[in-house]
């Protein structure tokens, strides 16, 4: 009468954890940047700063830039460098969204898009609030990020 309850409770953790893994991976995952599609340009520039704000290194923000964007990011080789110099903004925590994707279909047969991205988060224990517009191109099917501009407000 044991052996049962016994097989029954191996198989309820086994379930339990098989369940708990698979949502853990879709959590790591590029999905987690909210409802966006990944086939959008802003999807695309949000992971590409994620990647440069939060990877220990920039081979995946090289992945998602042009050719011309790649070869200046490989000249500043690290991520700290890329943050000070490319995109001009340092953090030590930062969320990073986009602004006004009121442009549902207009993306579909697109070559080049504008995506303008928030920057909210810390550095040296200071609140730092900025904005960047960043050019997309598509290559290939996928959206890259081909330049990266400060916005200024007048």
């Amino acid at each position: 009468m044991n052996y049962p309850s016994r097989h029954l409770s191996s198989l309820f953790i086994a379930l339990c954890l098989i369940l708990i893994s698979g949502c853990k991976e879709k959590e790591e995952g590029l999905g987690r940047y909210g409802m966006m599609d990944e086939n959008t340009p802003d999807y695309a520039a949000v992971a590409f700063m994620k990647s440069i704000y939060e990877d220990k290194n920039i081979n995946r923000a090289v992945e998602l830039s042009s050719d011309s964007m790649a070869r200046m990011l490989k000249r500043y080789h690290t991520n700290r460098n890329v943050q000070r110099h490319i995109v001009n903004l340092r953090y030590d925590t930062v969320t990073i969204t986009p602004q006004g994707s009121n442009r549902v279909g207009r993306n579909e047969f697109a070559e080049n898009a504008t995506v303008t991205l928030f920057f909210s988060g810390q550095y040296n224990d200071d609140k730092v609030e900025d904005l960047r517009t960043v050019q997309m191109i598509r290559d290939d099917g996928l959206w890259k990020v081909d330049r990266i501009d400060p916005d200024h407000f007048m």
